[in-house]
Order: C-alpha cells, then structure tokens, then sequence
C-alpha cells in the first residue's frame, strides 16, 4: 500500500513539475510547451480499467488554473467560482451531518480510482495526504490547513456545516485554483460519505474535537 502511495505520488508530481515548468513559460512558448506536455502524457499513459484517458483532459477551471499559474485575472477568478458554487448540490433532507467514526475510515482511507479498483467500489477521501485531522495521527501531510479542533475552534453552527459541506463538494467553489480535488462534483465521494466528512470535522463527540 505504502508503495504505491508513494509511486502514485511521485508521478503525480512529476506532472505538476512538468505543466509548472511549462506555465512558468508566458505566452505563446508556454502554449506550445503545455501542448507538447500533454500530448507526451496522453501518447505514455495507456487507459487501464476504470483509469480512462479522459482523465487528462482539463475542464475550463483547470485549464485557467493551469495556464495563468494558479493566478487568473480577477474578473476570471470570480466568474468561474460563483459558476462553481452554483453547482453545489446539498442533500435534499437538510440533514448535512453523518457519522463521524464513518467519516474518520473515509478520512484515513487513500485508496480508489486505480486501474485496480473495480467501478462502483466506494473510494476514500485520504484526506491525511494533506491535513493533520485527529491528535493521534502517525503522520500527515501539510499542504492543507490542519483540522484538528475544526469544529471546537470554528463553531458547531449550521452555517459551518454547510460551509463544510460545501468545501469537500467543490473546493473550487472557494478558491479557484486550490489543489483540493472536488469530491462531490466530479462524483468521487457520495453525499453519504460527504455527511460523514462534515460529522467528522464537526461532531462534538468526533476526536477531531477533542
């Protein structure tokens, strides 16, 4: 498992250094770099399973992002993330908290999307890659703001639950260019597993808060 997270990791990042190094570029010799970039990955990348091609294809968001360095002009900025927000879907009961100790499996839970995984399995968040989410965490990552004490030091309203919601379904909704993957949106993680996030981060009983 560790292996893997590791080779998953480091290609990952090899694609970012490679369209980084390529929109560090500027006009038209960052197009003609971003395109040879990506036609390399489409040309080494062989659809596997559910790991489809169609993986590498930017939507509008991301191509922004991508093309300006995560830094788009400001009349951009703010269309595309009020666009964003306008495609946040919030559960049709209301109810927008589950159960914590299902949110913390899903939280600690990095696997899914592999060529390996069969369709329908439900993934996980791995949302440690990035945040430090309970005190007894082995090790976490850093790029994300630590949630230990979300909800202790943020408050237990209704507006923080859905602001919380509304986070893990399109984090683009809030910053454009966050490098948050948009759970809900693009379907990885159901509206189940999204209230069990939120019931981790702000259940009073959760040991987020504790």
């Amino acid at each position: 498992m560790k292996t893997y997270k590791t080779l998953t990791t480091i290609a990952l990042a090899g694609i970012v250094v490679v369209l980084g190094a390529c929109a560090s570029n500027g006009g038209q010799s960052d197009k003609v770099s971003r395109d040879k970039a990506i036609a390399l990955m489409k040309r080494d990348f062989k659809a596997t399973g559910i790991a489809g091609l169609e993986r590498l294809d930017e939507d509008q968001v991301q191509a922004t992002c991508n093309h300006s360095g995560n830094n788009p002009p400001s009349d951009e900025l703010i269309r595309l993330q009020q666009e964003q927000l306008a495609t946040i879907k919030l559960p049709a009961d209301g109810n927008l908290m589950g159960d914590w100790k299902n949110g913390e499996k899903i939280a600690q839970n990095g696997r899914g999307f592999t060529w390996r995984d069969k369709p329908g399995n439900a993934p996980g968040g791995g949302c440690y890659n990035c945040h430090q989410i309970g005190p007894n965490e082995a090790s976490f990552g850093s790029i994300g703001t630590s949630l230990y004490q979300f909800g202790k030091i943020r408050g237990y309203t209704a507006e923080m639950q859905k602001y919380v919601y509304s986070k893990i379904y399109n984090a683009k909704a809030f910053n454009l260019c966050s490098e948050m993957p948009r759970f809900g949106y693009v379907g990885a993680l159901s509206e189940a597993q999204i209230k069990d996030l939120v019931a981790l981060l702000m259940d009073p009983e959760s040991e987020v808060n504790k």
